[in-house]
């Protein structure tokens, strides 16, 4: 059995298997040995991952359904927008499994492990990586498994949760609109916080439907589940239907210094490493982009250190998290004007961080100003 590569990945996630695809793929590092490990074989549908794109793009043959109109409500607007040129995109995760696993085997240098990582050392000649079943050395090693622990061994940056159970759901009757997908819906109780319906309709009687809250602690799940549960009835008035599948998930959001934690030889990539989007949780398109300009920078033979940097983003969305971990209530109001004031384009091409500065400022004009007035003061000083 080999025990040393050049590369190791821990985590067969969205991030651990487009990096390894994107290293098999590229003829500059065709030889380069990469280990991939991961305690699960991938065999599950897990997870399920939204994203908006302009035209076609790289998942395109294995998305389950897209949308070309979204739906927004709050207090007091309810909207229906037409988003081209985006369409928002929906992935199942056993498909990107399948997928990625399947071309992954194409790569001679590429080795996929079912095993358990129990821990790792940066020797800085080399990186030692532990497992249940020995140990292996590398070169280079990329961490997609994240763990909740270090953020809350800190308190500088604030961290909320988007956390979520959602319903995948057949109707004896026509409850959904199969063409437009519920981006957020904030007519439910907030009960002090920020909390909306998520609904991505498959066709006129199967959709999902998710209870999504962006805060600081979780709920019992009894709670998500009968909001899910008041929602089916009062929202779409549906009182027969089936729960084929349940999903339940927990994304980050915080502008914590990820990249403290990296060495020269070990970088923590995906949610690990802070490439959720902090005020949104959304993960998928920022790890693909991530994961390009990843490759990139190996070829330079940089250490992994320098990998990340901080931009005006990241003040941004940290100014928002601020709001929402001093008054999480606020969220309900924000997103609203935000709906109000700028169009769905606009809002996609900010959140993608590919706006400029006057861009930037028609987004920050939408907003209620006083919140994020006072949580820049009380930032500077």
């Amino acid at each position: 059995m080999n025990t040393e590569y050049d590369y190791i990945i821990i985590g067969a996630g969205a991030a651990g298997l487009m990096l390894a695809e994107a290293l098999g793929s590229d003829p500059y590092f065709k030889d380069k040995t990469v280990l991939l490990v991961d305690k699960d074989a991938k065999k599950t549908n897990d997870r399920t991952w939204c994203f908006w794109e302009k035209s076609a793009g790289d998942f395109d043959k294995i998305i389950n359904k897209s949308w070309s109109k979204i739906q927004f409500e709050g207090a007091s607007l309810k909207t229906d927008r037409e988003i081209a040129p985006y369409t928002y995109k929906m992935l199942r995760g056993l498909d990107f499994y399948n997928n990625y696993l399947n071309r992954i085997q194409a790569y001679a240098n590429i080795t996929f492990s079912h095993v358990l990582v129990t821990g790792m050392v940066d020797h800085k000649s080399h990186v030692e990586v532990t497992t249940e079943n020995g140990n292996y050395r590398a070169g280079k090693v990329f961490n997609s498994v994240f763990d909740y622990k270090s953020l809350y061994q800190q308190n500088k940056y604030p961290v909320l949760q988007q956390h979520f159970i959602g319903w995948f759901i057949k109707s004896d009757k026509p409850v959904f609109n199969p063409e437009k997908a519920t981006f957020m819906d904030f007519s439910i109780p907030q009960k002090g916080n920020t909390r909306f319906m998520y609904v991505l309709p498959f066709s006129e009687n199967e959709g999902l439907v998710e209870y999504t809250l962006f805060s600081a602690d979780t709920l019992a799940e009894e709670e998500y589940e009968n909001a899910i549960k008041n929602y089916i009835k009062e929202k779409l008035n549906c009182t027969k239907y089936e729960i084929i599948e349940k999903e339940r998930g927990n994304i980050p959001m915080t502008c914590y210094n990820f990249s403290a934690m990296n060495s020269d030889n070990i970088l923590y990539i995906g949610i690990a490493g802070g490439w959720a989007k902090p005020s949104t949780g959304y993960t998928f398109m920022s790890t693909n982009r991530k994961t390009k300009e990843l490759v990139d920078f190996l070829k330079t033979t940089k250490p992994l250190s320098s990998f990340n940097k901080k931009d005006r983003y990241w003040y941004y969305d940290l100014l928002l998290l601020d709001i929402l971990y001093k008054d999480n209530s606020k969220g309900r109001r924000i997103f609203e004007s935000l709906f109000k004031g700028s169009s769905p384009q606009l809002i996609f091409k900010f959140l993608d961080e590919a706006t400029n500065i006057k861009e930037d400022l028609q987004i920050i004009s939408s907003c209620p100003k006083t919140y994020f007035i006072k949580a820049l003061v009380n930032r500077l000083f």
